[in-house]
């Protein structure tokens, strides 16, 4: 059977390919490249550029690559964007999942395994969140993604198409420097960025009710999230009547102050001190991954700590911006 691998050539598409073809899975890209790169691809894999937006597109690529999953990453994700353009992150997102799904349905394509968020889950106030815990997302990107997950869920009962959806929480990492993420959106290149600008770290909010007073999160490694996309693939591919939603997550928290102090020690910039500002508007004190479920149905757990995400960003961003 042959994969289908939306946005495969961005920060995580591209480390979920890596990991299907080493799995020995047959794969295909589809990727308008807007954000990834077709270098960060393996040799021999084939890259079809265009969106999921496109019906005759997805149509001609589906059938010429006799496609039988598809792992569907290819979204919007910034969600202060999502928060100043809706519409965009609505149509790129949920229509785009309609699109995809209407064209699955109609190649006869039988498994899906859709890349969600922690996003879901807004602001929750618990210890570990677990899949049962509610869905209030607090922003566009995140109602995007439950949308989505609905979506599947509603398409693989009617159609029997075997899914899972994936709801990842915070990812960091590369498995090689070239795949490191090259954005400033999240909290390791965000800090990686000031401290090689000479600039201070931010904490927003230091008054929490946490150890240390700031946000506690839950960190993974892209090359274990690449696998749990592996494990997901093979679930679908045994059991036919697979529908799953599933924590992707280390299940361990860690403080933005600690994560910090990781980077600083990491990289050797430990010079400015982080400052900080004001609370973010919707910031919870917490958000830990409980990850039994995912354990018990896939048989997957996290193996990467939190320094050897940093170590391994590191090498990436400082083979992006060399000194």
């Amino acid at each position: 059977m042959t994969w289908m691998i939306t946005g495969g050539a961005g920060y995580i598409g591209s480390h979920v390919v890596r990991a299907m073809t080493a799995a020995g899975e047959p794969v295909v890209v589809l990727d308008d490249l807007s954000t990834g790169s077709a270098d960060r691809l393996p040799a021999g894999v084939p890259l079809e550029k265009g969106t999921v937006l496109d019906r005759d597109f997805l149509d001609r690529v589906l059938r010429e690559h006799a496609v039988t999953g598809i792992v569907h990453i290819a979204a919007k994700k910034q969600v202060a964007e999502s928060v100043a353009k809706p519409l965009l992150y609505y149509r790129q997102n949920v229509e785009g999942m309609r699109a995809l799904l209407d064209a699955a349905v109609a190649a006869g394509v039988r498994r899906l395994v859709f890349s969600s968020s922690a996003a879901v889950y807004g602001t929750p106030d618990t210890d570990l969140v677990t899949e049962r815990t509610p869905c209030a997302p607090i922003n566009p990107y995140g109602e995007t993604k439950l949308a989505g997950e609905w979506m599947a869920a509603a398409v693989g009962r009617a159609h029997g198409m075997a899914t899972a959806s994936l709801r990842y929480f915070n990812v960091a990492g590369a498995v090689a420097p070239e795949l490191a993420d090259d954005g400033a959106y999240n909290l390791v290149p965000m800090v990686f960025e000031r401290l090689t600008a000479g600039r201070a770290p931010l904490v927003f909010g230091d008054d929490y009710p946490t150890p240390d007073g700031t946000c506690v999160r839950d960190y993974i490694h892209v090359e274990d999230v690449a696998s749990a996309h592996v494990a997901a693939a093979r679930r679908l591919m045994a059991d036919p009547g697979t529908e799953l939603v599933l924590n992707v997550g280390r299940g361990e928290g860690v403080s933005v102050r600690e994560m910090i102090a990781v980077i600083q020690e990491v990289s050797g910039l430990k010079d400015p001190a982080p400052e900080t500002g004001p609370r973010r508007p919707g910031d919870s004190a917490r958000a830990v991954a409980s990850v039994d479920l995912i354990h018990r149905e896939l048989g997957w757990t996290a193996r990467h700590g939190v320094r050897e995400m940093v170590e391994s960003a590191w090498r990436g961003w400082a083979l992006r911006h060399p000194a």
